[in-house]
C-alpha cells in the first residue's frame, strides 16, 4: 500500500447500480480506516456484456475474471465482489483480506398484486435465471399442492422486476440483499424463509480482495472482516466445492449461527441439491462448533457434502439448466 495519504486507492468494481452501491459502501468503510480517498474505478466484466444464461457462459467466475486481472495488472488496488459470483478456487497471488458482515442471505419474491409465495395462483409463471431457485421454488409449490412455471431470466434489477410490472411474469425472485442494497426492500412482496428455499453459498455476503503480496493493505482492509460470516461462508463454500458444483447446479447452502442466550456456541449448516422439476431433493444439515479456524470452517462443508453424496447427491449433480 502506498504510504503517501493523498494517494488515493482504487477500488475495481463492476458498473452495474446493485455493484456500485455496494463498493460504495465498502469504500466509505475503507476511507474511515486508513484516512486516505478511495477512488470507484469501473470494470465490466464478461457477465455484464453476455444475454446468454449464466449456466451457459460458464456460470461462476464470468462477473470476477476482469476485476481479478485488474488487481493482478496493477490497475486497481483492490476489488469488491459478490461473494456467491467467486469461483471457490482461490488464485495463490489474490487474498480475500475482508469479508464484512453479511446482509440478508435470503431470497425475495416480487409479485404482482403484493402476493406472497403462498398466494400465487395455481400454474404461476416465475422468473429466475437460477437453477437452485428453480429445484427450490418448484419443489416448495408442490409442498403446497400447486404447481408453477419457472421462466429463465436474465438482467440487472430494474429489468427482472420490469417482467412483473409489464404483466409477462407473476413474480420473480431476487437476492434480498441486492434489494436492501439498492433502497428497494420495499419492493419484497414475500421474503422466502431458508426453512423453504436456502440461498447459493455466500449469498448476502461481499469479498473484498487484494494482491496477497500487498501486506499494509491486506492489514488495513482485514479491518472489516466479520469473523462469524467469514466462518459460515467458508462452510457453505466448502460445502459446494466438495459437490463440485458451480452455479449452474441446483445446489443451496446456509450456515447460522445458534446463540445459547447472548452466547453464540454453535453454527447449524444447512444443504440441498435438487431436480430442477423440484420433485427430488436431497437436503441435509448438520450443527457443531462455531468453526475458530478456516480449517474447521471447511471441514463442516465437507463432511456435510460427504453426507448429501452419500444420501444420492451425485445422481442429481449431473443435471444442468
Amino acid at each position: 500500500m502506498n504510504p503517501r495519504l493523498d494517494q488515493p486507492l482504487r477500488l475495481g468494481t463492476r458498473r452495474s447500480k446493485l455493484a456500485m452501491s455496494q463498493s460504495g459502501h465498502v469504500a466509505e468503510a475503507v476511507r474511515a480506516i486508513t484516512g486516505r480517498p478511495v477512488e470507484l474505478v469501473e470494470i465490466t466484466t464478461y457477465g455484464d456484456v453476455s444475454r446468454e444464461h449464466l449456466a451457459q457462459i460458464g456460470g461462476t467466475g464470468v462477473f470476477v475474471t476482469a476485476l481479478r486481472d485488474a488487481l493482478l495488472r496493477g490497475e486497481v488496488d483492490f476489488a469488491v465482489h459478490s461473494l456467491k459470483d467467486l469461483p471457490t478456487a482461490q488464485p495463490d497471488d489474490l487474498v480475500i483480506a475482508a469479508m464484512p458482515q453479511r446482509e440478508d442471505a435470503r431470497d425475495a419474491l416480487v409479485a404482482r398484486d403484493g402476493l406472497t409465495f403462498e398466494q400465487l395462483p395455481d400454474g404461476a409463471r416465475i422468473g429466475t435465471g437460477s437453477p437452485r431457485r428453480m429445484a427450490q421454488l418448484n419443489h416448495y409449490a408442490r409442498s403446497l399442492g400447486k404447481r408453477i412455471e419457472t421462466v429463465p431470466i436474465r438482467g440487472n434489477v430494474d429489468t427482472r422486476i420490469g417482467f412483473v410490472r409489464d404483466g409477462e411474469l407473476d413474480a420473480v425472485v431476487l437476492a434480498a440483499a441486492g434489494l436492501n442494497r439498492i433502497g428497494r426492500s420495499d419492493e419484497a412482496t414475500d421474503l422466502l424463509s431458508v426453512d423453504h428455499v436456502l440461498p447459493a453459498p455466500g449469498q448476502g455476503a461481499l469479498a473484498v480482495e487484494c494482491l496477497a503480496s500487498d501486506t499494509d493493505l491486506i492489514a488495513a482492509l482485514g479491518k472489516l472482516d466479520d469473523p462469524h460470516t467469514r466462518a459460515a461462508v467458508t462452510a457453505e463454500r466448502s460445502l459446494l466445492a466438495a459437490l463440485e458444483a458451480g452455479c449452474s447446479a441446483p445446489v443451496g447452502a446456509f450456515a447460522d449461527l445458534l446463540a445459547d442466550g447472548q452466547i453464540v456456541n454453535e453454527m447449524r449448516l444447512r444443504g440441498v441439491v435438487g431436480t430442477l422439476d423440484g420433485s427430488t431433493l436431497v437436503q441435509l444439515s448438520t450443527t457443531g462448533p462455531v468453526p475458530q479456524s478456516y480449517d474447521e470452517a471447511m471441514a463442516l462443508g465437507r463432511e456435510l457434502a460427504d453426507e448429501m453424496l452419500a444420501k444420492g447427491a451425485a445422481g442429481l449433480m449431473g443435471e444442468r439448466a
